[in-house]
């Protein structure tokens, strides 16, 4: 193979953009800084970092061999003699009420009494009603009109010298 025939196997530019990348000159281009901003951990970060690795390794590097074999001692504690009985009771009572046979009931008829009120009672509650509905349905516009008149004699002089006698 030539170096002919790897040119005729190449895509053909357009002459237009041909041209253009022919003429591009690296001093049109805009000068420019490149900063590289890569932000470091601080030293606390680092520290932490440092610590929980350490505690990693340590709980996987642990030997279990350096352990000191004990035994648990489970102590019962048993309720007092009071709360024993106390417990039998009430499991006894819950046993009565739910074992309770209904068919050795008899059956009973409950009779209603209707006590009356008083002859003298019903007089006295009609006479409050006959009051109540009197003073709730008085017309003040069937009252006459009347005129007071004030009447305050005056002493003679008779009197005020006898009173000041006295």
């Amino acid at each position: 193979m030539s170096a002919a025939d790897g040119l005729k196997d190449l895509p053909k530019v357009d002459s237009v953009l041909k041209e253009q990348l022919e003429g591009f000159s690296t001093q049109q281009l805009k000068k420019t800084d490149t900063s590289e901003k890569a932000t470091l951990p601080s030293k606390e970060d680092v520290a932490a970092e440092k610590q929980a690795q350490a505690h990693l390794q340590a709980v996987e590097g642990f030997n279990a061999a350096n352990l000191k074999h004990t035994d648990t001692n489970e102590k019962v504690v048993l309720p007092a003699k009071e709360d024993i009985e106390q417990e039998k009771t009430h499991q006894s009572i819950f046993q009565g009420v739910t074992g309770f046979d209904k068919s050795q009931m008899r059956h009973a008829e409950t009779e209603e009494k209707v006590a009356l009120p008083a002859k003298e009672d019903i007089d006295a509650e009609k006479g409050q009603q006959a009051l109540r509905q009197g003073i709730e349905g008085f017309n003040p516009s069937a009252l006459k009109k009347t005129e007071t008149c004030e009447k305050n004699p005056l002493p003679t002089k008779e009197t005020i010298e006898q009173e000041k006698k006295a």
